[in-house]
């Protein structure tokens, strides 16, 4: 590509993200989780066919209130991402795919979805993954205004511009990513992916840009395999099969270090997959649910320390008990005061 439509590229990006709807003012009122019913999937059970939890979402938000955690007034409901939006990484070429049931399919590794017409795709896959595209863009204005964050859907960390898998069929840590760069003025972003597998969709999007620093702790015996992608990440934790709560949690210590003398981001995005819980059949780690809500103090005190805003998004887990695990771990936080969420947890 030359200099000149190079940045013709840039100026158009700009412009979209300028004039999109996705950032906007949120009542002082409401708390920094971002959530609407229209990320969960239900579709007559073919969703039951993927051993992600689709209703995954739904549930840790009925946790939290359940809890005394959260009221349900003061969750913030985020846009639809629109196709300009996605326009700002994605390609219309591979939008244009995502017109095509059987592409779908392949996506979200579900075969069945290929026999459903188009429109029924869209509107029962596609329009709920926008949804939680709009969240993750969202969570980055929240964080830099409230110091934190928490998307209850997105991570989509497979996805690139051009090309969508492992049930991610769009590039939200990217498109988050991008606009943060232009609407909040910022120039410096640390992803730290800890979800059992490889985020390879982000890690192909920022190459080769230096603006982005990739922690990425995942087992390399696993799904995507993309070693061309691991060739991108800054910083590489590889923990293979059967790795136990004690070791990961060390590993983690040291890699936070490691990570903080390296670079010095002006926000951070945390793909804060559960499918490193013990059983987890994709995940094929040993981590504890009480692991998991170390793991996730650990984060939150590595950005609180240096007063980073952090964005924390969900992404994979393919255990019906993974809602309950987020949700304590939200718990977690908010009574070690590293988020401050509308209500204290009710006395047992």
């Amino acid at each position: 590509m030359s200099s000149s439509s190079a940045n013709d590229a840039e100026a158009l990006r700009r412009n979209r993200i300028l004039s999109s709807k996705l950032y906007f003012d949120v009542s002082p009122s409401k708390v920094p989780l971002i959530y609407s019913a229209s990320y969960d999937i239900e579709f007559l059970g073919i969703e039951k066919l993927h051993p992600f939890d689709s209703s995954k979402w739904g549930r840790i938000c009925g946790f939290l209130v359940s809890f005394g955690i959260l009221d349900k007034k003061c969750v913030v409901e985020p846009l639809e991402a629109s196709k300009d939006d996605l326009l700002v990484v994605h390609s219309e070429s591979y939008l244009n795919t995502l017109k095509q049931s059987s592409k779908v399919a392949m996506i979200v590794e579900v075969p069945p979805v290929a026999l459903i017409p188009n429109c029924l795709v869209q509107q029962k896959v596609l329009f709920p993954f926008r949804k939680q595209v709009g969240g993750t863009i969202l969570a980055a204005k929240l964080a830099k205004e409230r110091g934190w964050a928490i998307n209850m859907g997105g991570g989509f960390h497979h996805c690139s511009a051009q090309k969508g898998g492992g049930f991610c069929a769009y590039a939200d840590i990217s498109l988050c990513i991008h606009f943060a760069f232009v609407r909040l003025n910022i120039s410096r972003v640390m992803i730290i992916d800890l979800d059992a597998h490889q985020g390879n969709g982000h890690e192909m999007d920022f190459a080769y840009d230096s603006r982005v620093y990739i922690l990425d702790m995942y087992n390399p015996g696993i799904y995507p395999l993309d070693y061309e992608a691991r060739n991108y990440i800054n910083q590489k934790v590889e923990v293979k099969s059967g790795t136990v709560t004690e070791e990961y949690l060390q590993k983690l210590d040291e890699a936070l270090e490691v990570a903080g003398h390296r670079f010095n981001p002006e926000l951070v995005i945390y793909n804060a997959g559960t499918d490193i819980l013990e059983g987890d059949p994709l995940g094929r780690l040993e981590i504890s649910p009480e692991g998991i809500a170390l793991r996730d103090e650990k984060v939150f005190r590595f950005a609180r320390e240096k007063n980073i805003p952090i964005v924390m998004l969900t992404s994979g887990g393919y255990m019906k008990s993974s809602a309950g695990v987020i949700a304590d771990s939200i718990v977690n936080l908010s009574k070690k005061c590293l988020i401050e969420t509308s209500g204290a947890p009710k006395s047992t």
